[in-house]
């Protein structure tokens, strides 16, 4: 991000180049002399953007197991909440994920017909097909059968809990949910440690 204090207008100028000691600066593009008489550097913006994308790109992300995993990890987050949905969303993006969204069980199995994700994030309560329902017919489809559920929900209690665990959810989290444990559990379930091992390899 780039910080502008203050904009004073537009004007034409004339740019001249720079001398041999401050044509060094990276993102510089030249000079020109306003018309009180100061000297004015002019930024040029599109080669700082490209050097800063250069840059991000070869920056590892730290501080979470989750830098180990595949920036092309695809996570499917299926809740009815808007605010769930954005949420997820958020954070799963900020450590490089793809996330696909769904509000309810029935356009996630729509979506499952052309998209295969690495792991899925469910809620139980929604309209039309609930979490347990698509759990379970992901657990009978053999193209979808192997995808990690993580189940987050506001239904904590021990049946809830059973239930999902006879139908093959992986992980059963309650609502809200701690971004640690949440990262923790993607990077456990989409076996991050052997990636690690096949890269030193």
């Amino acid at each position: 991000a780039i910080q502008v204090d203050s904009i004073n207008g537009s004007r034409e100028i004339v740019v001249k180049p720079l001398g041999s000691q401050l044509g060094v600066i990276p993102g510089m593009s030249g000079a020109t002399i306003l018309g009180d008489g100061r000297v004015v550097l002019i930024l040029d913006m599109a080669a700082m953007i490209r050097s800063m994308a250069a840059e991000n790109r070869d920056m590892p992300i730290v501080g979470s197991a989750l830098s180990n995993v595949s920036e092309n990890l695809q996570v499917m987050v299926v809740d009815d909440s808007v605010t769930v949905r954005k949420v997820a969303s958020r954070l799963l993006e900020r450590h490089g994920m793809d996330v696909v969204i769904a509000k309810d069980g029935l356009e996630a199995m729509t979506k499952l017909q052309d998209i295969l994700p690495d792991i899925m994030l469910l809620d139980i309560e929604m309209p039309r097909m609930d979490g347990f329902e698509l759990a379970s017919l992901m657990r009978h489809d053999e193209r979808l059968q192997d995808v990690p559920i993580v189940m987050i929900t506001s239904r904590t209690g021990d049946k809830h809990r059973e239930r999902a665990l006879e139908i093959g959810v992986n992980r059963f989290m309650g609502k809200p949910f701690q971004e640690a444990e949440l990262l923790d559990a993607i990077a456990e379930l989409t076996d991050f440690e052997r990636n690690v091992v096949a890269q030193a390899d």
